[in-house]
Formats: structure tokens, C-alpha cells, sequence
């Protein structure tokens, strides 16, 4: 079937479908509740006894995100990623568009690529997902017509190798604490250190060094420099996991999980056409499973005294807990948007969905202003409770943005700019 380049058109507002609008700007906020620790906290994402407060509210914050939020979101917002680019090849094919559906899927991704590193290096957000997300798309092309079985049994693999890698990891650092401690009862005793203890001590040392009272300041201190010196100083940081996080966790964590929206689009759970007994299972199994897994690691981590080996083992089940809540957020998602209730809320949330990228960007420029010496220089000043009031204030202001935007123009700002790269044509931005 031949097609016309002006028949190739990025989805008009009523093709999308709003389940999944709604449940991105969920999502999205959702992030934004974990990421804010990396952003204004040193070395606090994971752990909250090393800065930012682990008594009291800043504890309850903690237990709270970790049992509904982290790694949640994360899996949500690429499993709905994968759903997302199943739909541009989709339609397009659908459409005829033939080689022209792949030159634009690969030549999105391709840009995406670059967004992704100009958000990491310049507008300095480390924990920038974009650039895992162009490369991971690259392999989700040749999964995109295997049966939703198919899909599930791959993504189910996949889990299964990051999990048994995650326990490598922890036999590791068994082994590193062991070696720690002999190599101080050595010292005691005024024994030689061998290589392996030698290296384990160092290793050691420079944690404990970026972990301290004295190490922390000076991460501070550097995020709170001038533009260019922030950007010098997260270089490197960046640069690691570029190169590293591919690897070791993207195909395991990332990948998985878009393999799951395809298959789950497939099956259109995503659409919020199942029955609400369907979504009650998913929330109640979900939940069931996910909660309970952790609330072991958090009691684990907690008994343990927030120690290395107890993070360490906490890794283990870790894809277990957080792909189960994050199957009860899916059930309680497409309730939500079942149900006649809160219609305006609805549609904010669409809106906000519909501006991810642009919203997603926003939140690291908002951090950029906030907490680096290119604006108001904070990093490391507000305890982790206190960043709430940030993350609530920052989602009220997209709620409110989002659709008055969108009253006046088709796209966000980035997502029009995305397109007119992706089709390479442009398109109108205002609404007609």
C-alpha cells in the first residue's frame, strides 16, 4: 500500500487513549517522589542514614516511598514506554507506511538518545532514564509482533537473570565484608595485608570517606558551585553510569518491563476495559505479594542498621516486590479511570501524561535552579521530609499548567520538538 508523507501523523487527541494519559501522570509524579532524594540529597537515594534524616518523619518518608514507590515507578513508566512505541509502529504500519514506520521509530529513539544526554550532562539530573530508554527501545523493535505469552515468558527470564546477578552481587559483598573485617583484626594483630585485603580496605575506606559528616559537606559544597563546575563535577558520575547501568541492570530492569507493556497492551489491560473483578485481582495479588516482600527488606534493612550486606541481600527480591506493587498500581490505575469519579482530576492527569517528556524535564530543571549553585544553591540544606513540600508543590503546578497548555496548543513544548525530529517535518504546535 503506498502511502503520502503527509498520511504519516503523530496521534491526534482523539486517537490517544486516556487510561493510559491518566496513569503516565501518575506515574510521573510518582518519580518525581523518588527522584527529588537524588536530586537534593548526597549519596541519599538508597540510604537515609547518610544524609537527609532517618529518624522520625524522615523515616516514615522512607519506609513509605520504599514500600509503594521505589522501583514501582520506575517499572510503571517503562512498561507504559513500550506500550507507547507498540502503538507509534502499530498505527503506522497499520497506515502502510512500510521502511518509512521503521526510519521514524529508529530515528525517535535516536533523538531521544540525545535528549537523554543533554538531560544528564547539561541540565545535570544523574538519574536520567531517556538514554536507557533510546538504547533499550533499539532491542524492544525486534520483540514488537511475539504473541503477549511470549512477551511475559521473556520479561520473566529476563527478571530472573537480573535476580541471580543480584545474588551474585550479594555473595560478592559477603565476601568483601569478610575480608574487611580480617583485614582489621590484621591490623590489630600487626599482621601483613595480602593483595585481596589491601583492596577490600580501600574500597572500604573511600565508602566510608563519601559517607561521611566530612564527605558529605564537600559533595555539597561541589553541587553548590557555580553552572560549570556542577557540571564538571557529575561528568564523570554520569559518564559510569552510561557506560555501566546498561549492562548490569537496563536490559535486566528496563527492558523487561517494556516487554510487559506490549504484552499487557495486547491484552488491553492498559485500556481500562477489563472488568473491575479483573482489576481487583490484580490490586489484591499485587499488592499482596509485593507489600509483603517489602516489608521484609525494609524490616531486614532496619534490623541491620541500614547495613551494606543487608541492602545488598534486599536486592535479591527485589524485582519480585517491585513488580508485583507495581501490577496492584496498574489495578488500582485502571479502577481509578473506570470509575465516574473525579472527572477534572482525570483529565489533569491526562494532560500531565501527555506532556511526560516535557514534564519529566521540567522536574530536573526545577533541581537544577533549586539545588545547584546555577540557581538558589540548596542542595543538601532540606531534611527528606521537607522535600515533600517540593514534590507537592511541583505536581500542583502541573495540574494546573498542563491543561491550560494543552487548551491552547496540540503538543508540549519537547514532545512537538520530538516529533518534528521523529517525522522530519514540522508540525503545527497551536490548536486550530
Amino acid at each position: 500500500m503506498a502511502t503520502t508523507a503527509t498520511s504519516l501523523t503523530p496521534l491526534k487527541a482523539i486517537e490517544r487513549i486516556q487510561s493510559l494519559d491518566v496513569m503516565r501522570g501518575i506515574v510521573l509524579f510518582g518519580i518525581l517522589l523518588m527522584n527529588i532524594n537524588g536530586m537534593a540529597l548526597a549519596h541519599a537515594y538508597e540510604d537515609p542514614t547518610v544524609s537527609g534524616g532517618a529518624k522520625g518523619w524522615d523515616l516514615y518518608t522512607w519506609i513509605t516511598t520504599n514500600m509503594l514507590f521505589e522501583g514501582t515507578m520506575r517499572a510503571l513508566f517503562s512498561l507504559l514506554f513500550g506500550a507507547g512505541m507498540f502503538i507509534l509502529l502499530d498505527r503506522l504500519e497499520t497506515k502502510g507506511a512500510g521502511i518509512k514506520a521503521a526510519d521514524i521509530y529508529f530515528r525517535r529513539l535516536m533523538w531521544l538518545l540525545v535528549f537523554g544526554l543533554i538531560h544528564a550532562y547539561l541540565i545535570l539530573w544523574v538519574g536520567e532514564i531517556l538514554f536507557s530508554y533510546s538504547l533499550m527501545g533499539f532491542l524492544v523493535y525486534s520483540f514488537r509482533r511475539l504473541a503477549p505469552k511470549k512477551l511475559i515468558i521473556i520479561a520473566f527470564l529476563l527478571f530472573s537473570a537480573g535476580t541471580l546477578w543480584n545474588y551474585g552481587d550479594y555473595r560478592s559483598d559477603v565476601k568483601f565484608m569478610k575480608n574487611v573485617e580480617l583485614a582489621a583484626q590484621y591490623k590489630t594483630e600487626g599482621k601483613e595485608l595480602n593483595h585481596d585485603l589491601k583492596e577490600a580496605t580501600a574500597k572500604w575506606e573511600k565508602r566510608q570517606r563519601e559517607r561521611s559528616p566530612e564527605g558529605i559537606a564537600e559533595h555539597n559544597k561541589n553541587m553548590q558551585s557555580d553552572y560549570f563546575s556542577v557540571v564538571a563535577f557529575l561528568a564523570p558520575i554520569n559518564m559510569h553510569f552510561g557506560k555501566y547501568y546498561f549492562y548490569r541492570y537496563d536490559v535486566w530492569d528496563i527492558l523487561s518491563m517494556m516487554l510487559l507493556g506490549i504484552a499487557f497492551f495486547k491484552l488491553r489491560i492498559l485500556s481500562a476495559v477489563k472488568s473491575y473483578r479483573f482489576y481487583s485481582i490484580m490490586i489484591l495479588v499485587g499488592y499482596g505479594i509485593g507489600l509483603s516482600v517489602n516489608f521484609y527488606e525494609i524490616q531486614m534493612i532496619m534490623d541491620s542498621n541500614f547495613s551494606l550486606l543487608s541492602f545488598s541481600k534486599s536486592k535479591i527480591t527485589y524485582d519480585l516486590g517491585r513488580v508485583a506493587v507495581a501490577m496492584g498500581h496498574i489495578g488500582v490505575i485502571m479502577l481509578f479511570c473506570k470509575l465516574p469519579v473525579l472527572a477534572l482530576l482525570k483529565k489533569a492527569l491526562g494532560a500531565v501524561g501527555k506532556m511526560a517528556l516535557t514534564n519529566y524535564v521540567m522536574h530536573s530543571v526545577f533541581a537544577l535552579f533549586l539545588f545547584t549553585g546555577a540557581g538558589f544553591g540548596l542542595f543538601g540544606e532540606y531534611q527528606r521530609h521537607e522535600l515533600l513540600y517540593i514534590v507537592f508543590s511541583i505536581w500542583i503546578f502541573q495540574l494546573i499548567a498542563s491543561p491550560i497548555w494543552l487548551h491552547y496548543f496540540q503538543f508540549g513544548p519537547l514532545e512537538w520538538l520530538w516529533r518534528n525530529l521523529s517525522y522530519n517535518k514540522m508540525h503545527p504546535i497551536k490548536k486550530p
